[in-house]
């Protein structure tokens, strides 16, 4: 009698063993992990904002928006969160669904100005839509004007800013301080976002992720007469260059701050916060560039940690200078709705 044959043949068995560890390590690579912040540290949003007080809004990475009740100016407008396989591999454009969202949540439909921190996709990529469905003038490199020209945007409403030369929105003046970008650890990534740093023509979307480059990495020095702020789009910094500047709400971006060494957060930290000395440290860019914008913030996808890992050194380096610092409140802001800065 001829012995019965298994039901399953072992070729299967090892085909689904592979599928199935196949599925687990793309959920885990393509997965999100909690953000590097304390969830302790996030605001309160208002539930109304005073008549002549001068509100943020913010709606993750490093787009903010100032409005003083007069004048209102967005930093980046960035709302596309393109998927992580998109991003790496294929093309990307302006999600225009999306940017109606943003800034439909965020009660904007009409901006004095667009100020791209730098010309990367997660800054610059939707910046001339946004000033287009708002009437903006876009001030920032000759990258992001060739962004702004690829797009269609009218040459006559983008300005190019100057290093340190001041300009007015309303009762706000802002100047323009080149600085540097984070330094990925990954020096492939170096040559190819930061030192390869111009866009040299008009850059028509859908493009590479990799084909928005650096151009140029500005902090932003914003003095109002209820209050001055300085926002750093990126965890770099130029040794010396901030002194002399105090100001009352620093925005500083600690994404990738965990994948340098404990000396380059020390020196950042140094060469930031302990030299202007604010009232309040308001934390940014530290959220996933890929997370959906209708669900909450989290850390980075877990298979962009060649760019910038080490999300839990982040974290630990912050708590640390948080529990040695408490005279200065570290706060992180609630996704779109209105804070009070100063009443």
């Amino acid at each position: 009698m001829n012995a019965e044959r298994p039901l399953v043949s072992t070729s299967v068995i090892v085909l689904a063993v592979a599928v199935l560890l196949l599925a687990a390590a793309w959920s885990y690579l393509f997965g999100y992990p909690p953000p590097p912040v304390n969830p302790d540290w996030e605001v309160e949003a208002a539930e109304t904002i005073p008549e002549g007080a001068l509100a943020v809004r913010y709606a993750g990475t490093s787009t903010l928006l100032f409005d003083d009740g007069e004048t209102a100016f967005m930093l980046d407008g960035w709302f596309s969160r393109p998927p992580p396989f998109q991003v790496f591999f294929g093309k990307i454009e302006p999600d225009l669904e999306a940017i109606s969202y943003g800034l439909e949540a965020m009660g904007v439909d009409q901006l004095a100005a667009v100020l791209p921190l730098h010309s990367h996709y997660d800054h610059a990529m939707d910046t001339p839509e946004v000033a287009l469905r708002t009437d903006a003038t876009v001030y920032g490199s000759e990258a992001t004007a060739n962004i702004c020209r690829g797009w269609g945007f009218p040459e006559e409403r983008i300005a190019i800013l100057a290093d340190r030369a001041p300009f007015q929105l309303g009762a706000f003046t802002i100047t323009p301080i080149e600085s540097k970008h984070f330094l990925f650890n990954d020096p492939d990534m170096v040559e190819t976002m930061l030192t390869q740093s111009e866009i040299p023509e008009p850059l028509v979307p859908p493009a590479s992720a990799f084909d928005y480059k650096l151009g140029k990495a500005y902090v932003l020095h914003i003095e109002h007469p209820k209050g001055s702020m300085l926002v750093i789009g990126s965890a770099g910094f130029v040794p010396g260059q901030l002194e002399g500047i105090e100001v009352d709400v620093l925005f500083a971006g600690v994404g990738g701050l965990g994948s340098q060494t404990a000396d380059y957060r020390e020196q950042y930290w140094q060469e930031t916060v302990a030299t202007v000395n604010p009232e309040r440290l308001v934390l940014i860019h530290w959220d996933s560039l890929t997370g959906p914008l209708d669900q909450p913030m989290t850390g980075e996808v877990r298979i962009a940690g060649f760019l910038a890992a080490g999300a839990e050194d982040t974290k630990a380096f912050l708590q640390t200078k948080a529990d040695a610092n408490p005279e200065l409140p570290f706060q992180t802001l609630p996704r779109f709705a209105p804070v009070v800065l100063f009443p």
